[in-house]
């Protein structure tokens, strides 16, 4: 068998060359770096939302205005909202997502 031997760069050609080597070493670590920032930022994310998801079940009894009714209910955030109709009345009250604690009325009235 025969072996071709490939002559000598020319400098202009070493010179692309080592552009490229450098071109490539930058680009592969750039991506490197995006790479450990995504995974960084997952790891964050789990170990931080950790606390709530190991969070000890809690029950609560909410008492309603005599006549009310639950109209929608929706969550923004760490709160849980419902809307209630009471007697005509429209009032949405906010709790805390984790506790379940009381966090806020807001009632519509009409003006008279």
């Amino acid at each position: 068998m025969t072996e071709t031997v490939a002559p000598e760069p020319t400098p202009e050609q070493a010179a692309l060359f080592a552009r490229v080597r450098r071109m490539m070493l930058i680009a592969g670590l750039t991506t490197a770096l995006a790479v450990a920032a995504v995974l960084i930022a997952i790891g964050y994310r789990l170990f931080r939302s950790e606390g709530s998801v190991t969070a000890a079940a809690t029950e609560v009894t909410a008492s309603l205005p005599k006549g009310a009714r639950i109209v929608a209910t929706g969550i923004a955030g760490d709160r849980l909202l419902l809307t209630l109709d009471i007697g005509g009345v429209t009032e949405i009250r906010t709790f805390d997502a984790r506790t379940l604690k009381p966090a806020g009325r807001l009632k519509f009235v009409s003006e008279p």
